[in-house]
This record gives structure tokens, sequence and C-alpha cells, in this order.
């Protein structure tokens, strides 16, 4: 039941990611940042990305993916479309992951020590939804500053 909870949740948000990169006005926008505000759209995009392909997609999908971190806050100008096709390949990494996910799994201890202890699974993909629904409405109100 928790699994088609979270699948839910990750796609409506990703799917919902993918809305906002697609609504910029100005595709350069993505990539500015203003007073106080240290990331750019495009970076927390790539952000969301490299962490669900990498939490989700390596560690249960076994993808092979290596994450970068630091890329995801250095690049820049990366096209719109290049980011939205990003977004829709996570999508399927993490429905084809989660549905290989048992609900005895999600109880036990996620693979990589992420905090400072370790971690129920179930904790962790929770986590995941939360770090993405945030993340994503600071791309949301980025957007709606940039664009009025």
């Amino acid at each position: 039941m928790l699994i088609e909870s979270l699948k839910i949740l990750f796609n409506r948000d990703l799917n919902k990611l993918k809305t906002e990169i697609e609504s910029y006005q100005n595709e350069s926008d993505i990539w500015k940042i203003q007073k106080g505000i240290a990331n750019s759209a495009g970076n927390l995009c790539l952000h969301l990305v490299g962490n669900l392909n990498t939490y989700i997609g390596a560690e249960f999908g076994k993808t092979g993916y290596i994450r970068n971190r630091a890329l995801e806050f250095s690049l820049k100008d990366i096209p719109r479309a290049e980011l939205i096709q990003k977004i829709e390949e996570t999508i399927v990494v993490v429905n084809n992951a989660l549905n290989i996910i048992s609900e005895e799994e999600l109880k036990m201890e996620f693979p990589l020590l992420v905090f400072e202890k370790k971690t129920s699974t179930e904790f962790m993909l929770i986590h995941l939804t939360t770090h993405l629904a945030y993340h994503l409405g600071q791309i949301n109100y980025h957007r709606r500053l940039l664009d009025n």
C-alpha cells in the first residue's frame, strides 16, 4: 500500500516539475539566481534528478547511475528540452524501481548511510518525496518571481 502511495506522489511531483520547467516564459530564466536565492531552477532540477536516480534508481533499480552532486549545482544553461528529458527518464526509473520493492523491504535498513544514523527504506523513500516537494515549491516560487 505504501509503495502505491509513493508512486502516486513521485509521479505527481515529477510531472509538476516538468510543468514548472516548461512554464518559464523565458528559457534563460531557468538558470537565473536573484538576491537571496542561492540556486537556479535548472540546478534544483538537476539536483532532484540526481538525488532520485541515486537513492532510488541505483539502489533499487540497479541502474548503475553514478552521481556527480557537484555538477548538479555547477552546470549551467542546459536546454529546457534536455531538462525535461531528464525528468521523464527519472519518472521511468523511479516507477521501475518502486515496482520491484516489496512491502517487507520497506521495513529493512536503507542500504546507504545518508543521515547521521541508519534509517529504514520506508523512512528514506518518504524523505525523498518531501525533498522533492520542498525543492518543487522553490522552483515554483522562483518561476513566478521571474515571470512577473
